[in-house]
C-alpha cells in the first residue's frame, strides 16, 4: 500500500476560493504567511493499494 501527503490551503478572498496544493507542511507554512482573506491549512493522505484492480465502473 501506498502512502501520498500533502498539505493544501484554502483561501477564501471576497467573493473568490483558491486553492493551493505543497508537498510539505514547511512549504505551506510559510505560503500562509503571504496569503490574504481567510484560510485553512488541511493535511491529506491518501492510500493506494496497487495491488487491486478495476473490474467494472
Amino acid at each position: 500500500m501506498e502512502e501520498v501527503m500533502m498539505w493544501v490551503i484554502t483561501a477564501f478572498q471576497n467573493e473568490e476560493t483558491k486553492i493551493y496544493e505543497f508537498k510539505t507542511e514547511a512549504e505551506a507554512k510559510e505560503a500562509l504567511k503571504s496569503i490574504k482573506g481567510y484560510t485553512i491549512l488541511t493535511e491529506v493522505i491518501s492510500f493506494y493499494n496497487r495491488s487491486v484492480k478495476l473490474v467494472a465502473v
